[in-house]
């Protein structure tokens, strides 16, 4: 029997299901560690005014991401049924966690 996939009304529906999917603090922090290295090739790319820097942007943030996952959750990310509602609750989720704002 497979598992069926929910449905989600509205992202704030979905962000509930997603902070359910990573309950470990170590997933959640090789969240940040993704998010923030983003941050950083962004920057760097700009810095040194070089386009083909911004080609590991997905490498580094999902990988981190991913590793977490695989490693301490367990479990699928959302990214691969959810893609864009993931995409923006991994920015929601560390915008709460850099300000102090995390729900749980």
């Amino acid at each position: 029997m497979t598992k069926k996939t929910p449905s989600f009304n509205s992202f704030s529906d979905f962000y509930v299901f997603y902070l359910r999917e990573h309950r470990q603090p170590a997933c959640r922090g090789m969240h940040y560690i993704g998010c923030t290295c983003v941050i950083g090739l962004i920057i760097t790319s700009c810095l040194m005014q070089s386009v083909s820097t911004l080609i590991f942007i997905p490498i580094t943030g999902y990988g981190f991401a991913w590793f977490g996952h695989v490693v301490f959750e367990k479990n699928t990310p959302a990214t691969f049924k959810y893609p864009i509602y993931s995409f923006i609750a991994d920015w929601v989720m560390y915008y709460q966690w850099l300000f102090r704002k995390q729900r749980n």
